[in-house]
């Protein structure tokens, strides 16, 4: 590392030296993630589930093939997801009314009890990310952040 070994502190590895906004991006990706694992851990999730239970509260109930692929997850991975949450009574499995070999996912009334915890964790991960940011350095960090997820979404737009 550079000057300081603690991670966080001195100069980009050597390694990295031609992508210091890809190892920032890492970097700042991996404490933000510890971060919401942490705000998360209060109300009993684990991170990513969050993000299943906004996708349900959103979009309503869902095949779990469907939420694999919406998550770019195998199915393995998105069916162990989906049995904690249901241990944990925030959604439940019932019948797909359009295809009856399938099942759909949906959110429990109880979840919405944990819809308003997950607001206020995101609500204070916001403001913790974002710090002494003024609303136009917030836009502007946002509008690059959207930009280069357009460039890796569509490699030849960076070209």
């Amino acid at each position: 590392m550079g000057t300081g070994d603690t991670p966080g502190e001195g100069e980009l590895p050597e390694t990295a030296l031609g992508g210091p906004i890809s190892y920032a991006i890492v970097r700042l990706g991996r404490i933000h993630r510890l971060r919401a694992a942490q705000l998360l851990r209060e109300a009993g999730l684990h991170t990513s589930q969050e993000l299943l239970m906004m996708r349900l509260w959103d979009s309503g109930p869902q095949r779990q093939v469907d939420l694999a692929a919406w998550f770019d997850t195998d199915s393995a991975s998105m069916s162990r997801t989906v049995q904690r949450l249901e241990r944990a009574g925030y959604v439940r499995r019932v019948p797909d009314p359009d295809d009856r070999r399938a099942t759909l996912v949906e959110p429990t009334p109880a979840s919405l009890a944990l819809r308003r915890e997950v607001q206020r964790i995101w609500t204070e991960l916001e403001r913790l990310t974002v710090g002494e940011l003024t609303a136009e350095q917030q836009r502007a960090v946002l509008g690059l952040l959207r930009q280069m997820e357009s460039n890796l979404l569509d490699p030849a737009a960076a070209d």
